[in-house]
């Protein structure tokens, strides 16, 4: 968040840091849906990476100019609460460690929890109560399942993209994320041998 401070600040932008944490149950459960169905499929059932994401992403990478990552939800989490931006060898390290320690000591809910809080859904803007009420003015408990596919679909490219006034791309992922969505049965359930 600093460092974006300074960014806008050396960009000649005004600054701007608009963040409020907000426990699970005040987050819309079907954006928590959407980020699954939109930045990491296998959260429930990985234990931090994504090893067949991986695979998948260097075969891609090899191929195209455009790079392509693979780093799982709890990945994205170690990097926004514990590090900096960046694609050094030392900071992916650090990563791999973070997520790790993180997913031997945190709850699926508390991962997304802190994801949920922390991750840039805009320029300046921080997690999703920040994030509801700058594009939507209402909290991020009720927001509707559009506006919840919407931030989703920003998270490529949070400073490029804008949730409430989306181009054909973000159209088109929101379009994407909200058949998953339909796909994953409209729930995303932390506890699966309890029935919803």
């Amino acid at each position: 968040m600093l460092i974006r401070c300074v960014q806008q600040k050396t960009e000649g932008k005004p600054l701007k840091l608009a963040k409020s944490w907000v426990s699970l149950e005040k987050i819309n459960p079907d954006l928590q849906l959407a980020v699954v169905c939109s930045e990491d499929q296998n959260f429930l059932r990985h234990h931090g990476f994504d090893y067949d994401a991986i695979e998948r992403a260097i075969d891609y990478n090899d191929n195209h100019k455009r790079k392509r990552g693979a780093s799982t939800i709890s990945q994205q989490t170690a990097k926004n609460v514990f590090l900096w931006p960046g694609r050094s060898w030392v900071r992916k390290g650090l990563e791999v460690y973070f997520t790790f320690l993180i997913e031997m000591f945190w709850s699926k809910e508390r991962i997304m929890t802190v994801y949920l809080n922390v991750i840039e859904m805009g320029d300046g803007v921080y997690g999703a109560e920040a994030a509801s009420r700058e594009y939507f003015h209402k909290s991020a408990r009720n927001m509707n399942k559009l506006e919840c596919a919407s931030i989703a679909a920003v998270l490529p490219n949070p400073r490029k993209f804008n949730a409430a006034r989306p181009d054909v791309f973000v159209q088109n992922r929101r379009a994407w994320i909200l058949n998953q969505m339909i796909l994953w049965g409209g729930i995303l359930n932390y506890n699966p041998e309890i029935k919803k």
